[in-house]
């Protein structure tokens, strides 16, 4: 099975998914939290990328770890 074929698997993405919202909420609360809470700006391109970044991450790792076990 290809690298993208094992990234795109419904337990790959549901566990990505999981992951990116955990993790980017923390990030986003660390990083535009000041913003946030006091009525500043938020950057959406940093907002997307807080979630975007953990989600490709966990898909590669799990790709990966997939790969190499068989």
């Amino acid at each position: 099975m290809g690298f993208l074929k094992i990234v795109m698997l419904k337990q790959n993405v549901l566990a990505a998914l999981k992951i990116s919202l955990f993790v980017g909420t923390v990030l986003n609360l660390i990083n535009q939290g000041p913003g946030v809470y006091e009525g500043g700006t938020v950057s959406w391109f940093h907002l997307f990328m807080n979630y975007f970044v953990p989600f490709c991450v966990s898909s590669y790792s799990a790709a990966k770890n997939q790969l190499s076990s068989k």
